[in-house]
């Protein structure tokens, strides 16, 4: 019996992880080693209404124009090399941006097979957005890729889709291939956010020399075709790939075991990794199940408007002077002709006691303001904190001028059922290929908690940061915030685990009194991923808070003092 020829990994990087990374990352990608296939992420929440709000201008426009000038330099390279690219910089128009490509390499002279995918744009069923995509999965890639496109463009899939099609393409995965296609799934969410993946924004940086992290390189995915894969980056280029890195991504914007996509449902609880030599770590055992049976569709609308103006408060009585310009600037909004609908009012206590500089001894007390009419946050607003100049607090001075009202955006994730969404691949010859999907779907429940690990026994402790003990990184998902804290030692995990509750997360981050937190635990990641629900209103385009895409809540949490036992230390 003749058994079949094992079909070649996969080699998959990354050369963007949001629209505005690092322009040389694509020809770092493909001058720096092998590749078969280099994607690009460039749409987030806040990138989707930043391409409407262009759209609007230019009925033409809502793509990521920044593409456009890296394939100008690398279009001919890749095409030597023999790497595709796959992309989701169409944004809001992934046909204007496949001609654009088009007509680019028409004009270098490059011979090149454009295909685009779409399918998501929902916006004409959806009254008063601004924009309504559904998020696809990469099916619709796997098709064009299969006909032979050397470059795929789409509009609002989900990041992890720009791996799960390639790897759908090479090895020839059917739809209900759930544990290969979750175990792309897994990869693809490393890859996505670029940098995140080697090192950049990591908790643990201190542990690692600073030259290696001044230019992290970008990631790469050797994906096999039992879905099992390796995450490295090129030879020579900095950064580092570990557990924990890997870790850090795997946890990033995520919620608890189940993370549903249009494809599968990857089950997080199962991933296993392995630190398999330096700056390669494995990716295996993960699980699939059947996708839900809807898609999740985000909506970006225009809020209204805001402005903000953040008053300077310098050394004594900084309680005193944030009470006076309050009650000074709340009596003139009173008495304006419009008082805008929102008003919010944050003091940050900055200051330093004797402090050997000015900056140090002040204090920063901010004041939003936002309306759906631009008229009770502009000239109005703005000039009422003027006006206070020589009027108010001793050493009265601002950050900087306030200006004129801006629009804001707002965001909101609904569902639209998968089968009335016209998931089609439309390839360089203009044939159109309809995406069917899975024939099975799984409601989306939430999986029991596991087991917990046996308490670490007491012994002696020592009141210091979360931060010594436990890595963490936080991000954002609509209005709420997520925030992944993993240990990197059983005897750690026995600890963090039946330590770090609910109730002692809320305790550690008093903004989150009020408001419902979910904790999931993911023993194989020695992790908890809490999700804070309403943290940041109406999303990141709202600018609700101090820090709009919880980025940093992570840090905050790490470096909030408790009881750490003396033998984790």
């Amino acid at each position: 019996m003749t058994l079949p020829t094992p079909v070649r990994p996969l080699r998959i990087g990354n050369a963007s992880g949001f629209y505005g990374d690092r322009f040389d990352a694509l020809r770092e990608m493909l001058t720096g080693g092998p590749l078969d296939v280099v994607t690009g992420d460039y749409l987030a929440e806040l990138t989707m209404l930043i391409l409407g709000r262009d759209r609007l201008k230019n009925p033409a426009g809502g793509y990521a124009r920044t593409f456009l000038g890296q394939l100008e330099e690398c279009l001919g390279l890749a095409r030597a090399r023999g790497v595709r690219i796959v992309t989701n910089a169409g944004g809001l128009n992934p046909a204007g941006l496949a001609d654009a490509v088009r007509e680019l390499a028409g004009r270098l002279g490059i011979p090149a097979r454009v295909a685009h995918v779409e399918g998501d744009d929902l916006t004409a069923s959806h009254p008063g957005a601004l924009a309504a995509h559904a998020y696809l999965g990469g099916h619709g890639i796997a098709a064009c890729l299969r006909e032979g496109a050397d470059i795929v463009v789409t509009g609002r899939v989900t990041d992890a889709a720009l791996v799960t099609g390639p790897a759908a393409a090479h090895f020839g995965w059917g739809a209900e291939e759930y544990d290969r296609l979750a175990s792309a799934v897994a990869a693809g969410h490393v890859l996505e956010c670029g940098a995140q993946a080697t090192g950049g924004n990591y908790a643990f940086f201190g542990e690692h020399p600073a030259e290696r992290l001044l230019r992290p390189g970008f990631p790469i995915a050797e994906l096999h075709e039992d879905g099992s894969s390796v995450i490295t980056k090129h030879e020579g280029t900095g950064g580092v790939v570990d557990i924990g890195t890997v870790t850090a991504q795997l946890l990033y914007e995520t919620a608890g075991a189940r993370y549903a996509g249009p494809d599968v449902t990857a089950r997080l609880d199962t991933v296993r990794l392995t630190q398999e030599g330096p700056d390669r770590v494995r990716i295996e055992g993960v699980r699939g199940e059947a996708p839900p049976p809807t898609l999740k569709v985000g909506l970006n609308r225009l809020g209204g408007f805001r402005n903000e103006v953040a008053f300077v408060l310098t050394g004594l009585d900084i309680e005193a002077k944030a009470g006076l310009v309050r009650a000074q600037m709340e009596a003139a909004l009173d008495a304006a002709k419009s008082r805008p609908a929102e008003v919010r009012w944050d003091l940050a206590r900055t200051d330093h006691p004797d402090a050997r500089t000015e900056e140090t001894a002040s204090a920063v007390l901010r004041l939003v303001v936002r309306d759906r009419t631009e008229e009770a946050v502009g000239r109005a607003f703005s000039g009422a904190a003027v006006e206070l100049a020589l009027a108010s607090y001793p050493g009265f001075h601002l950050v900087a001028p306030p200006g004129k009202g801006s629009p804001y955006g707002v965001f909101e994730a609904v569902h639209a059922d998968r089968d009335a969404v016209g998931h089609e691949a439309v390839l360089h010859d203009g044939r159109r290929i309809p995406v069917v999907p899975a024939h099975g779907t799984l409601a989306l429940d939430d999986v029991p908690e596991p087991p917990l690990p046996e308490p670490l026994p007491p012994g002696p402790s020592r009141r210091a940061p979360l931060g010594l003990v436990a890595g963490a990184r936080s991000g954002d998902k609509g209005g709420n915030a997520n925030v992944g804290v993993w240990v990197r030692t059983d005897e750690a995990w026995r600890w963090l685990a039946h330590t770090l509750t609910v109730d002692r997360f809320r305790e550690l981050l008093p903004e989150t009194a009020s408001l419902t937190v979910v904790r999931h635990v993911l023993p194989n990641l020695r992790a908890l991923n809490f999700v804070v629900e309403g943290l940041l209103g109406e999303g990141v385009a709202a600018q609700y808070r101090f820090d709009p895409q919880a980025k940093a809540l992570g840090e905050w949490l790490r470096a909030r003092h408790l009881d750490l036992p003396e033998a984790l230390l």
